[in-house]
């Protein structure tokens, strides 16, 4: 059984769907970006990837089955981590 959440789709998350890892991602190329180093490339290609893993296979999931009717049109409608970037198509936002 899953716990019940709403779904925020208003704000920022009109915009992305993951607003709080753009911003994280953002900032950490942009601390890549002033800093170059070998330590900070294999910081933001970790942060990256944990990143890819912790929305593509837990959050997702998580929502389409919280919400399997209203997230896959949230999903084909706004993109994941930048605008119109990364949206589902409806078949591809259902998980099972």
């Amino acid at each position: 059984m899953v716990g019940h959440t709403d779904l925020v789709t208003t704000g920022l998350f009109a915009l992305v769907r993951n607003p709080v890892f753009t911003a994280m991602l953002t900032a950490k190329t942009g601390m890549a970006l002033l800093v170059p180093t070998p330590v900070g490339a294999a910081a933001l290609a970790c942060l990256v990837l944990a990143v890819e893993i912790q929305v593509r296979r837990v959050e997702e999931p998580y929502l389409n089955l919280a919400h399997p009717h209203a997230y896959p049109r949230y999903a084909a409608t706004v993109g994941r981590f930048l605008p119109g970037i990364g949206r589902l198509r409806a078949a591809d936002a259902t998980w099972d």
